[in-house]
């Protein structure tokens, strides 16, 4: 896929199938919308926590056959997280008011999504990173066509995965890796070539626990 292009029209085989009928555009917004809130947070920051507080936009691109997931390659370049897969987002700001409300701003400044076109619907648990970051991700309705226009400094490339591939547990595995002298366990969701772990991963089994499995 070209960098800040919408998704090419590609044969549908293998991940790319057809989804079954509980991914229909439709069926997937008035399940979310029945489950979720942006009503305040379950688990506010305590003031005193040494994590920063951020927020992530899980978009779901609307299609009229199917929801994509919206995702970013970071530039190789960056101090934190550099050459990851990762879903547009950042600190949140004073001037924010909301995770939603920084996520969204943040999307606008990674990847060029107009606010307009960014529907939130509610929350996840907050999920706590080794990096530090206390990262709220945000479930949002995302109109198309979409047009991207990447930050350059912080992102390599935009590109999309269909939902159904996402939330279907035969498509997780979990490894290992020896981090500090200890084994750390992590979901990966490798998809076309692209390797999904760490957080954005973890994130993404975490929507499949509570509301797809």
């Amino acid at each position: 896929m070209l960098k800040g292009s919408a998704p090419e029209s590609l044969p549908k085989t293998g991940a790319d199938a057809a989804p079954p009928e509980r991914f229909a555009p439709e069926k997937v917004f008035a399940h979310l919308r029945a489950r979720l809130t942006l009503d305040k947070l379950s688990a506010p920051l305590d003031e005193k926590s040494s994590f920063c507080d951020a927020a992530v936009l899980v978009g779901l691109a609307a299609y009229s056959d199917e929801v994509r997931v919206i995702l970013t390659q970071r530039t190789a370049d960056l101090r934190v997280h550099a050459g990851q897969i990762a879903f547009p987002g950042g600190r949140i700001e004073a001037g924010d008011g909301s995770p939603a409300a920084a996520a969204v701003r943040e999307t606008r400044e990674e990847i060029g999504l107009l606010p307009e076109t960014i529907e939130p619907l509610g929350y996840l648990e907050p999920f706590m990173t080794g990096t530090g970051f206390r990262i709220t991700p945000v479930i949002a309705k995302v109109e198309t066509p979409l047009h991207f226009k990447p930050n350059p400094g912080e992102v390599a490339e935009v590109f999309e995965v269909p939902l159904a591939f996402l939330m279907d547990s035969a498509n997780h595995c979990i490894r290992h890796r020896l981090f500090e002298g200890k084994e750390r366990r992590f979901y990966a969701m490798p998809y076309g070539g692209r390797d999904i772990w760490g957080a954005t991963a973890s994130i993404l089994r975490h929507l499949y626990e509570r509301h797809y499995r």
